[in-house]
């Protein structure tokens, strides 16, 4: 069986005054409830964090390109993380993936309330010796509110965010996506103001998918009054690229020392003389014995 992917549809204002994205994110976010075995309150941060990481990392100028984006929250959650190459492909990580808390009295998952105050991080590889890093104070925790307030200081692009995690009865994902809106160089004023006023529409974006929109759908409510042309959708995944060859380069950094501290620890507690490395991201399991490790270091 074929797996389902998430998809992302880009299209530009045919006078160039914006540039929009809109993803479908239910798949990536089912992904990573998956892996992380989430909360629901956590479930919609990670999601959200993943969906809008995702329409960012297909703004990056090139192939092998990475972003990264980090919220360093002093709530129970902790800190959130998701990374994402040129292709929109994505993988993240929660600190603690239990963190929830009471619905808010609108009856919406409480993202706010577990990540409190703290930063939003952007760090970009885009092949120069030093990674691009912008860094802005937390507007609300919701995360929409935070990236395109992270634009606008950090980028100076101005950006509708709107993004939303709609999670079931049985802890996995419903719906799930985002808008992007960014002004390019040079707007127009009549399409700034008509941009406006279809923001007020983009409320409840899992809503809108769970109800059958499609990406085209609310590109269209995001675009309304405006010509525009639709440039591709492209197909995007939650997708962890640990290797055995990656986990071996961390192994060989802890060095021989560190290493024989481990392995006496293990052997007076009478237990196998390895070393265990786990994935953040996707939980998989790597476990090197002292006969692999010695050949590594040959």
């Amino acid at each position: 069986m074929e797996k389902k992917r998430s998809t992302i549809l880009r299209a530009m204002t045919r006078d160039g005054s914006a540039r929009a994205y809109v993803i479908n994110s239910k798949e990536i976010v089912n992904e990573a409830i998956k892996y992380h075995k989430t909360a629901p309150t956590a479930s919609a941060l990670l999601g959200r964090l993943l969906t809008a990481t995702s329409v960012m990392g297909t703004m990056l100028p090139e192939d092998g390109c990475k972003l990264t984006a980090t919220i360093k929250g002093n709530g129970i959650a902790g800190t959130t993380l998701a990374c994402a190459d040129y292709y929109g492909n994505v993988k993240g990580y929660i600190q603690n993936p239990m963190a929830d808390v009471p619905n808010k009295p609108n009856g919406k998952l409480d993202v706010s309330g577990i990540v409190g105050g703290g930063l939003f991080c952007v760090s970009k590889d885009v092949g120069d010796d030093v990674p691009f890093n912008g860094t802005i104070e937390l507007v609300s925790g919701e995360v929409a509110e935070d990236i395109a307030q992270y634009y606008a200081v950090s980028e100076q692009t101005p950006t509708l965010c709107a993004l939303g995690v709609l999670v079931d009865t049985d802890h996995t994902c419903r719906a799930a996506g985002g808008v992007f809106v960014q002004l390019l160089p040079f707007p127009d004023e009549n399409v700034i103001a008509r941009l406006e006023e279809n923001s007020k529409f983009l409320n409840n974006i899992s809503t809108k998918f769970d109800e059958g929109m499609s990406n085209e759908d609310i590109l269209k409510i995001a675009l309304n009054g405006i010509e525009y042309d639709i440039f591709d959708e492209l197909e995007v995944e939650y997708k962890c690229d640990c290797s055995v060859e990656r986990t071996k380069r961390a192994v060989i950094s802890l060095g021989k020392t560190e290493i024989e501290k481990i392995f006496a620890e293990q052997r007076e507690n009478g237990e196998e003389e390895k070393i265990s490395l786990e994935c953040h991201f996707c939980d998989k399991k790597y476990d090197f014995y002292r006969e692999d490790i010695e050949k590594m270091f040959q």
